[in-house]
């Protein structure tokens, strides 16, 4: 009883934070999510063969609910695009598909090494990247506009990670206002988490020495537990973001990919 309620407070934690960060990041909190998952669930001896998969799941059905908070608080704002997430929405929820099947194909290990060096090169873009770099000054194209959507959302699945990551360095580069990307970057998160989640939930059923109430690759009891926690801190995180600077917004976000993504890639290194 004391680990199962040492579990679930270091899930409450984390859930709470990760609100904050996909209010004001639009990021869907899956950055945070899956490391405390991770070190959670290890910690208190649930090791199973594919434990990064079931972080990277449950995280992913998490994601469905704060970025339908996320949206609708950015959305009052003005700061959403519907018709680019119309646009984009179908081939990121394909690549989101694909990159369930790809996650699964792995094992934990080398999913963490992916996890880990992909968000620090991101943390590293938003870092060091100049304000005025760009790739054009609209939107991309017809062919891109297929192409990068189906990358999104297959990365970001294989993350357990709502999008922001990629869409708001991307739309940047676009020429897109900061504070837009963030808005728009939760409505990608739909488009992953929901495919993304019923695919997890097909997947994983053979793996033993899952925590309780796994279903496939998703661990329902923190699913519920981040929904409690995330639908509280959201709006706070959304206020933040509409209170700071673009400036002070690409730092917050390149920091918070850096430490946590860090930490997992040296984990992984060390096993």
């Amino acid at each position: 009883m004391a680990a199962t309620l040492t579990l679930f407070a270091v899930i409450a934690g984390a859930g709470a934070i990760a609100g904050i960060i996909s209010g004001l990041l639009g990021v869907g909190g899956g950055i945070i999510l899956v490391p405390a998952f991770f070190y959670a669930f290890s910690s208190l001896g649930y090791q199973p063969e594919q434990l990064m998969q079931i972080c990277v799941a449950t995280s992913t059905g998490t994601i469905i609910f704060t970025s339908i908070r996320s949206v609708l608080a950015h959305n009052k704002r003005g700061a959403v695009s519907v018709e680019l997430i119309k646009t984009w929405g179908p081939f990121i929820a394909f690549g989101s598909v694909v990159g369930v099947f790809a996650a699964a194909s792995l094992r934990s290990h080398e999913l963490q090494l992916v996890f880990g060096c992909i968000g620090i090169m991101l943390g590293l873009y938003m870092l060091l990247g100049k304000k005025d770099w760009r790739l054009s000054t609209e939107l991309p194209g017809r062919i891109l506009s297929k192409i990068y959507p189906i990358i999104i959302g297959f990365f970001s699945a294989l993350m357990g990670i709502g999008g922001g990551s990629f869409t708001v360095p991307l739309l940047t580069a676009y020429n897109v206002p900061p504070h837009k990307a963030v808005g728009t970057s939760p409505g990608f998160g739909l488009m992953i988490s929901i495919p993304g989640f019923i695919t997890f939930l097909t997947q994983g059923w053979d793996i033993t020495g899952k925590p309780p109430f796994t279903v496939g690759y998703v661990n329902l009891p923190a699913v519920v537990v981040i929904v409690m926690t995330t639908m509280l801190t959201v709006p706070l995180g959304v206020r933040l973001a509409h209170s700071l600077s673009p400036k002070q917004l690409r730092i917050v976000f390149a920091f918070t990919i850096l430490i946590l993504t860090g930490n997992m890639l040296r984990k992984a290194l060390m096993a």
